[in-house]
């Protein structure tokens, strides 16, 4: 189902965040992000006028994980930033980001060691998409199917398929879980 239709407006900005993830012939895996802010007009910054469709922010982000989600290294660029010589010295702070896992607490722990002043609010917002961008790419290739409707009843039965209970599609006692994960659905509790 589509968005409504809007009403008469003109574009004023665009942020673009993309990640692209990498299997990389070693076993580990790079996932590259990066956060784009373009303005369709020129803004006055302190460091001068940003002429407009001239990125204000251009900012990368690469962690490279192994196979239990952990990050064993990292770094960061900034190609663009609104004050020039200040904003991308903050690149080596984001080796703080080695040795977390994106599956345990992730976002918890970037914020311990990058919010605020410790880091780049860009950079630090970009990174708390990298756990499910790690999970889409992962998924075809490192998690098998382990309990859907046509799954081999022999293989990991005893081990619950990672995404139950993450949303609200795949909660263990709704239809969807019923439909294609029989084996593990359960019967609403009634209050």
């Amino acid at each position: 189902m589509p968005l409504s239709p809007p009403v008469s407006r003109s574009l004023r900005h665009t942020r673009a965040i993309t990640v692209d993830a990498y299997a990389r012939d070693d076993g580990l895996w790079d996932l590259d992000a990066s956060i784009r802010d373009v303005k369709t007009r020129d803004i006055p910054l302190l460091s001068g006028t940003r002429p407009g469709g001239c990125p204000v922010h251009d900012l990368k982000l690469r962690v490279t994980i192994d196979r239990n989600l952990t990050i064993v290294d990292a770094e960061a660029a900034s190609d663009a930033v609104p004050y020039p010589g200040f904003c991308e010295t903050i690149g080596p702070a984001y080796k703080k980001l080695i040795g977390l896992s994106l599956m345990n607490h992730f976002r918890l722990h970037l914020k311990d060691r990058l919010s605020g002043v410790l880091g780049c609010t860009h950079l630090t917002e970009l990174a708390q998409v990298l756990p499910t961008a790690a999970l889409q790419a992962y998924a075809d290739d490192e998690f098998d199917d382990r309990g859907g409707a046509d799954a081999d009843p022999g293989k990991s039965a005893a081990e619950r398929p990672f995404e139950l209970d993450r949303c609200h599609a795949l909660r263990s006692d709704g239809p969807a879980v019923a439909t294609y994960y029989p084996r593990w659905s359960i019967k609403a509790v009634s209050g």
